[in-house]
């Protein structure tokens, strides 16, 4: 079968929506427990890594509890913009304009919006956000491998995320963000995988406007 006719079924759709857009540990989440001071350095190290990132574009594939797989193309800018491009499908378009995130369907022409500090991208995104104040480092045996889990003790409807990071001297802040697993409440797991990350290129803002199919006009959401 043809990996692109993938993306149009409906059950890999809800898939890719889940993975971005369930609910993640608002700013007001409770506060980690206290950390040793090596732990507590990786984690100002993943935050300080995030907010470095001026632009970036990246290649990504996603693998939904099923198996099923979607490759595209990730464009972040900094103040809470991104962009994912699901390879052919131009059906499908998730995207940031620093304060919501949608999901764009032209397919059935619904779009589907949610804001930033309600999506588990807040913390990649939203600069007011500090993953350190909610989350908590996982043991990887892999001193170059840093892995941070992401989640409200209070309110587990909200699942959890795990973001992956690889120490990488090229990268800002030393540190290189490969992986996210998102995990709803109903232990629905969808993997998101980065490679070959271009850092520092030239993005416009009108990358993070769209066409709203529910109007009849062209105007940009």
């Amino acid at each position: 079968m043809d990996k692109f006719k993938l993306f149009t079924k409906r059950p890999l759709r809800t898939a890719l929506a889940g993975a971005l857009l369930c609910a993640m540990p608002a700013a007001t989440a409770v506060p980690a427990p206290a950390i040793a001071q090596s732990e507590a350095a990786d984690l100002d190290r993943a935050v300080t890594a995030l907010r470095a990132i001026s632009t970036m574009r990246a290649d990504f594939s996603q693998t939904d509890r099923q198996g099923q797989v979607a490759q595209g193309v990730m464009t972040l800018k900094r103040g809470g913009k991104i962009r994912f491009e699901y390879g052919s499908d131009e059906s499908l378009l998730i995207i940031s304009n620093g304060r919501s995130l949608y999901l764009v369907d032209y397919e059935v022409n619904q779009v589907q919006r949610w804001p930033i500090r309600n999506s588990p991208l807040g913390a990649l995104l939203d600069p007011d956000r500090d993953i350190s104040r909610y989350g908590k480092l996982l043991p990887t045996g892999n001193p170059d491998v840093v892995s941070i889990e992401v989640r409200d003790p209070k309110r587990p409807e909200f699942g959890v995320m795990t973001m992956i990071f690889v120490r990488d001297a090229t990268a800002p802040g030393g540190l290189e963000l490969n992986t996210w697993v998102a995990l709803d409440s109903q232990n629905h797991r969808t993997t998101v995988r980065l490679r070959n990350h271009r850092y520092g290129v030239a993005v416009d803002d009108s990358a993070f406007r769209f066409r709203d199919p529910r109007r009849s006009s062209r105007r940009p959401g």
